[in-house]
């Protein structure tokens, strides 16, 4: 069952990107959220901080689209306080145009800020350009021989994927994959650096391919403790 405030498309796929509307004002709140609905987005609305931080406890979200004025707790509170754990995109909204205003959302840490009214193609263009430019290269594990995740080691160097001591066949697509995963030391990594370069460049092939990892590597292959997806961006592997 679908937590509240939460709408999905059925037919979007678990990569798609969910957003957080934090609007006090219901009207607004639920235009914005069918939009963002109709555009493909994952989308689950809050009516002020308070909700917002509560389901944040329970989702996890690619970008927050965040209004300024709110009652009690407003959006430049809550936007200092996510920029103190984390570096999710924040786009705020407001009905206020003094330049102030946006120079302090800036100065919390929002990436964007689009002032009220607005149209929502606009809109649509900001939120894209903050998720690209929330998806940079990850870091390498710079000399790195091995990782581990659970009872599997993989040797970088080697290709070699194992259960303990016992050796697991993987294919050539197979390891070029968890090569480039397990050198980002953890970090998310973009559908496309998986892509890979002659017949294996279609993005398509790469969903096929994590799954037959995960069916190598995961007990629950539906519901993946090592090799993760990450809405909106790719995938990681959770290394120790």
């Amino acid at each position: 069952m679908a937590a509240p405030g939460l709408k999905i498309r059925p037919e979007l796929a678990d990569h798609a990107a969910h957003i957080l509307v934090v609007d006090d004002d219901r009207r607004v709140r639920e235009l914005l959220s069918r939009f963002l609905l109709e555009q493909g987005f994952r989308v689950t609305s809050a009516e002020n901080v308070a909700d917002a931080r509560a389901k944040s406890q329970s989702l996890v979200f690619d970008a927050l689209v965040l209004d300024v004025m709110m009652p009690g707790e407003n959006g430049f509170d809550y936007a200092r306080q996510v920029r103190e754990t984390s570096q999710v995109p924040i786009l705020m909204l407001t009905a206020r145009s003094n330049p102030n205003d946006r120079v302090m959302g800036l100065e919390i840490g929002a990436d964007d800020y689009l002032p009220k009214p607005f149209e929502p193609r606009e809109l649509i263009l900001r939120l894209n350009n903050i998720l690209r430019r929330g998806t940079k290269a990850p870091p390498l594990r710079e000399g790195a021989e091995s990782v581990t995740f659970g009872p599997f080691s993989y040797r970088i160097d080697r290709g070699e994927l194992r259960r303990e001591e016992e050796a697991v066949r993987i294919t050539e697509r197979e390891r070029e994959i968890l090569t480039i995963l397990a050198l980002a030391a953890g970090a998310n990594v973009e559908r496309e650096a998986l892509c890979g370069s002659g017949g294996f460049a279609a993005e398509r092939s790469i969903d096929v391919q994590i799954n037959r990892l995960r069916r190598k590597t995961e007990v629950d292959p539906a519901n993946p403790l090592f090799l993760q997806t990450v809405r909106g961006v790719g995938y990681r592997l959770a290394v120790d």
